[in-house]
């Protein structure tokens, strides 16, 4: 979870008004590192704004994944990812939101 830009401002104006970080960090329940960090980013961009994510998102069709299922269906998540150029991770969670299982035998009942 972020914390608002307004907390780091805060956290870092009390830390260069003279107090320690060890009484920041308790004041403002923050982690060891938390400080440190945001003297980084600010120092490296001037700003205390997120960084932008460095991913690319890959929406995977719903409608051409069943069809590759229904196609495929002996093919594992790996040959599945590399057929949608995306991680097996991907696969697994559309799979279970379009709730495609991977049974593979059918029950005797």
């Amino acid at each position: 979870m972020a914390y608002p830009k307004k907390l780091r401002e805060k956290a870092l104006e009390a830390v260069r008004n003279g107090q320690t970080k060890t009484k920041v960090n308790e004041l403002y329940g923050l982690g060891n590192t938390t400080l440190k960090d945001w003297e980084n980013l600010e120092k490296e961009t001037g700003s205390l704004d997120k960084r932008p994510l460095n991913r690319k998102p890959t929406k995977i069709s719903d409608d051409a994944l069943r069809k590759y299922c229904e196609e495929n269906p002996l093919a594992t998540h790996i040959e599945t990812a590399a057929h949608f150029d995306c991680t097996e991770a991907g696969i697994r969670k559309a799979k279970k939101r379009l709730g495609i299982t991977r049974k593979k035998r059918l029950l005797s009942g």
